[in-house]
């Protein structure tokens, strides 16, 4: 009877032993279950302040190079969407991308680090003081030669660049059509003449630098190839219909929707005969929200032009302009003029529920496409294969 007893016994406990080891098995799997992208977005969401909710929408801008204090104190307290690295950041190479290491390493949430690397007369990592990145000639001289095959390879190696650094959104590529002879801005920017031309050639550079890493940012919708005024100094104003610009100018852009276009740039310019209350496209309700949203389905981030050029800042107060802005549907602000004055402004006209609209999407791209963002080394700079790649473009064509 006591040895069945003990039996009795040693098997309860066995039972018991096991039931705990599964439970905390179960509970491991509770534990360190995967969350998916909507559940860390809304589990984010709901921890941040309105101020950072606000702050995620601003790419501000410095002329600094480090991280001090201040900056530091303004990264951990409102964690901003992210940052535009001009040539005042942009000064060696190690330095620079400590700046950038920096910034991330101070915000809660990844950042974009973004840059204007176009090619010819817009490439900031040529402002590397002690290392030589790869020149890389206008995208017309790439557009004349046809070849998507080399537009993607010279998408990857600007992405790879790039990437040595930290950057991980590009303003590029171009989706102007260079219809204009008199278009000085614009111009060589360009890839082309024709929208197929620059379809072809933009969308397989872009497939470049976004499967090698950096993000794309489509630029100038609805299309900034057909005016001589530059909007970093004055609006221009364009006087076609909507259905000339869906029979040229959108072409590009809607083939890049097609795509998975993820981010497209709006361009400061008046379209009279679409807006008709003279008012840029980039603070237009009827050009974002009506035509790129509703018409050409558009579901990416859209962000503006900066924010600090003459053909907004001529017409409009810094309050009228993030009001407008985010009114009419952008979702990023490029360069406000002043992170603390922007997230009063914005705080002040506009409406917890359209901000929250924005940073939902913002914080999915951010989770989709940055969480697993890899740095190079800088043997990456100008190599040969780079320059091999480079050496088939005829710049006198």
């Amino acid at each position: 009877m006591k040895r069945i007893k003990i039996i009795i016994c040693l098997f309860l406990t066995i039972v018991l032993l096991v039931g705990c080891s599964t439970t905390t098995k179960t509970d491991k799997k509770k534990e360190t279950k995967k969350l998916t992208i909507d559940e860390k977005v809304k589990n984010k969401m709901s921890k941040m302040t309105l101020e950072q909710k606000i702050a995620q929408m601003l790419i501000l801008y410095s002329s600094s190079d480090t991280v001090d204090d201040d900056f530091k104190n303004t990264l951990k307290t409102y964690n901003p969407g992210g940052f535009i690295l001009m040539q005042d950041n942009i000064t060696t190479f190690d330095k620079t991308k400590k700046f950038v290491d920096d910034m991330q390493e101070n915000s809660d949430i990844p950042m974009i680090i973004s840059i204007d690397e176009e090619g010819g007369n817009v490439q900031r990592l040529l402002q590397l003081k002690d290392v030589n990145p790869t020149n890389i000639p206008y995208m017309y001289y790439l557009g004349q030669t046809n070849d998507t095959s080399l537009a993607y390879q010279v998408g990857k190696l600007t992405a790879e660049e790039l990437r040595t650094i930290g950057v991980n959104v590009d303003y590029a590529p171009v989706l102007d059509i260079y219809s204009n002879e008199n278009n000085k801005v614009i111009g060589k920017r360009s890839f082309g003449t024709t929208p197929d031309q620059v379809s072809n050639m933009a969308l397989s550079y872009a497939k470049g630098l976004e499967e090698n890493g950096v993000i794309a940012t489509y630029k100038h919708f609805p299309g900034h190839g057909d005016t001589s005024v530059d909007s970093h100094y004055n609006l221009p104003v364009i006087t076609k219909s909507y259905d000339e610009l869906k029979n040229f100018e959108l072409i590009p852009f809607k083939k890049a929707i097609e795509s998975d276009a993820k981010i497209i740039m709006i361009g400061h310019l008046n379209f009279t005969n679409i807006t008709s209350d003279g008012i840029p496209s980039s603070l237009s309700e009827k050009i974002i929200t009506d035509i790129l949203y509703k018409d050409m389905g558009y579901k990416g981030l859209v962000i503006t032009d900066a924010l600090n050029m003459g053909a907004l800042t001529k017409n409009y107060t810094d309050e009228e302009i993030y009001t407008k802005t985010i009114n009419a549907g952008t979702d990023l602000l490029l360069m406000p003029n002043g992170s603390k004055k922007a997230i009063e402004y914005i705080k002040k006209n506009i409406s917890e529920e359209r901000i929250n609209k924005s940073v939902e999407k913002i914080l999915k791209f951010k989770y989709t496409y940055l969480k697993d963002y890899k740095t190079l080394d800088k043997s990456y700079l100008n190599n040969k294969e780079h320059q091999d790649i480079i050496n088939k473009i005829n710049v006198n064509s």
